[in-house]
């Protein structure tokens, strides 16, 4: 019942965020969060001869890095910035190429989960987009989850990084 209850004023709230002037015809939605990628990753499982038992080694270092990322899955648009802490400040920096993709005449609204950087006036400053949380509790409502998911047991499972940097490179080179 909560649930429905949320997802009720969920509706409304992004009705009544859309601009005045702009139809939903003219306006895009986008799906937003930020992963923490570092040494510690995840270990998955792995091919191997029948009868081995294959070694991963788990790194014990806490350097890492955030990467803020945001899709629009009607355009296939994506917006990300790489960061070494999560802020309020940060999350403006990364609206502002959000804001930048978005076409003359047309309006943004982009989807947040209930993190405390995301809380707040964060996107006053932008005449072509705002912001809307999702219910509390609902990961599973954000896309962008898939891609990190994608990206930890596919780019990033059972390997070492000696530091920061090295994270940094490989980041920057998917």
């Amino acid at each position: 019942m909560k649930l429905r209850k949320s997802i009720k004023k969920f509706l409304t709230k992004t009705i009544t965020t859309i601009a005045g002037h702009k139809g939903l015809d003219r306006t895009d939605v986008c799906f937003q969060d930020e992963v923490r990628f570092g040494q510690q990753n995840t270990t998955t499982k792995i091919w191997a001869q029948k009868g081995s038992r294959p070694r991963v080694l788990k790194q014990q270092q806490f350097e890492s890095t955030h990467i803020y990322g945001a899709v629009c899955p009607a355009t296939g648009k994506i917006e990300a910035i790489i960061a070494p802490c999560l802020s309020k400040d940060i999350m403006r920096q990364h609206l502002q190429p959000i804001s930048n993709a978005t076409e003359d005449g047309r309006y943004t609204i982009v989807i947040v989960d209930r993190a405390s950087w995301h809380i707040g006036d964060i996107a006053s400053e932008f005449k072509n987009l705002s912001i809307i949380p999702l219910p509390p509790y609902s990961p599973e409502l954000n896309p962008v989850e898939q891609v990190w998911q994608w990206m930890r047991q596919r780019e990033l499972s059972n390997r070492t990084f000696s530091g920061y940097v090295v994270v940094m490179r490989i980041l920057l080179s998917k």
